[in-house]
């Protein structure tokens, strides 16, 4: 009878633990102290979220993700970057492994069904890296008969050669790295993905003046900050943050700062809420 009441009596303090943990979790997003927020991120895009060889962060993404966690509260130390995959981000969030994900991550109407979006705060497009002193493509039709480049499993260069260059030479290569250095060695004529993607490759110190952007906007890609659904007093605060970034010039000076060696040509700070077709 003893062994029973110990057993019980265990089982319930371990009961109570293991619903304290879950409480914990929920409410710092995955970083296990609740003193802290787990934010998830990209590590290997420059200029929007990349882990650099000391061990910290840059990158717009990462600007604007530390802006909001202030705002929610949280200093600088308390941030706990998370890298997230594109094809693991609805997972993360579903499961709590982060409050919040900022990672170019476009709101699109499939999205939307696994996953609530703050924002947009960047309003991108796909475009075209060029060499800077190639004039030859003019249009997205200059492409034909053109080597276009995107990375293994990236949509962009099979929509242009589908809707805008049937002609078009697709080259596959295994990341946007190797894509640059092949547009150096004239091996392909052009990159393609989103054009905040490829400002922030190009304004790499290695890379400044040798690349362009050509500017052709071919789809809009609204950046939004992905959250667990139904979490609406955190949507709402995250939007007011944003909106905060973007009237006391923090939001202007991330994207300098980030994307300024490239020329890039940004859209102003969309609207809230304002989401381009």
């Amino acid at each position: 009878m003893q062994l029973r009441k110990v057993t019980a009596a265990s089982a319930a303090v371990l009961a109570l633990a293991v619903t304290a943990t879950a409480c914990g979790s929920d409410k710092d997003g995955g970083s296990g102290d609740s003193k802290k927020i787990t934010i998830g991120i990209k590590i290997d895009q420059p200029g929007l979220g990349l882990k650099t060889p000391d061990g910290k962060y840059a990158g717009f993404d990462v600007d604007v993700a530390t802006y909001v966690a202030k705002e929610l509260g949280y200093k600088a130390e308390d941030i706990v970057f998370k890298e997230t995959k594109s094809a693991d981000r609805e997972t993360a969030i579903d499961r709590g492994d982060v409050k919040f994900i900022a990672a170019s991550y476009s709101i699109n109407d499939e999205r939307l069904k696994k996953v609530d979006f703050a924002g947009p705060y960047l309003l991108a497009h796909q475009d075209i890296l060029v060499r800077a002193d190639d004039d030859s493509i003019k249009s997205p039709a200059d492409l034909n008969n053109k080597k276009l480049c995107s990375v293994a499993g990236s949509t962009s260069a099979q929509n242009v050669k589908d809707k805008l260059a049937p002609k078009a030479d697709l080259q596959t290569y295994g990341g946007y790295s190797e894509c640059l250095t092949g547009l150096e060695n004239k091996v392909i004529d052009a990159l393609t993905t989103d054009d905040s993607i490829l400002a922030g490759y190009a304004s790499q110190k290695e890379f400044q003046g040798k690349f362009k952007l050509a500017g052709f906007k071919m789809t809009n890609e609204n950046y939004g900050i992905g959250l667990k659904k139904g979490d609406a007093d955190l949507k709402k605060k995250i939007n007011d943050a944003l909106t905060k970034m973007v009237s006391d010039g923090s939001w202007e000076k991330a994207v300098t700062d980030n994307f300024g060696p490239a020329n890039y040509k940004n859209e102003p700070a969309p609207k809230i809420g304002n989401i381009v077709k």
